[in-house]
């Protein structure tokens, strides 16, 4: 998966470290910490779902945390979300964030599972929730369609964090 999708090769042994922690995460989250955590999944984890997650992150700031995944993750992140990804987290944030692979593991460790255009793929798991969110996809929009996309999901993401937080 990683090494047949990386763009950027050099960067593979970092990416492959921050990857397996995620998925050690996962395998040992304890649900009665009482933090909500939230998985979002677009096909190629390249735009809708790495934003949601950043703005979950931002907003809820540590109270509900997000992860983003795809069925079938592209080599890179949209270079237009990738600069709103700068705005929302910062340069180091955005400059790490890759498209990573949906796996059981990160279904299992979510409270939530919201998927944008690629429901039918992702497991069914028990307990856990799942919205689905007819938003636009950054590939197909224009820079303006893209700023569009992003306050679609942003609107989107505070009325689930107001069903998550107290």
């Amino acid at each position: 998966g990683l090494v047949r999708s990386a763009k950027l090769t050099q960067h593979m042994i970092p990416l492959t470290e921050r990857f397996a922690r995620q998925r050690l995460a996962d395998l040992t989250r304890d649900r009665s910490s009482g933090v909500p955590q939230v998985l979002f999944v677009c096909v190629q984890n390249a735009g809708r779902s790495q934003l949601a997650a950043a703005i979950v992150n931002q907003l809820a700031d540590g109270r509900v945390i997000a992860r983003s995944a795809g069925s079938t993750p592209a080599s890179d992140l949209h270079p237009h979300v990738r600069s709103l990804l700068v705005e929302i987290e910062g340069e180091q944030e955005a400059r790490d964030a890759f498209p990573k692979p949906l796996t059981d593991d990160a279904v299992r460790a979510a409270d939530v599972v919201v998927t944008m255009g690629c429901g039918d793929v992702c497991p069914i798991i028990p307990g856990v929730r799942y919205e689905d969110w007819a938003v636009g996809d950054p590939a197909l929009a224009s820079p303006q369609g893209v700023d569009a996309i992003r306050h679609d999901i942003e609107s989107r993401v505070r009325a689930l964090l107001a069903t998550l937080t107290d």
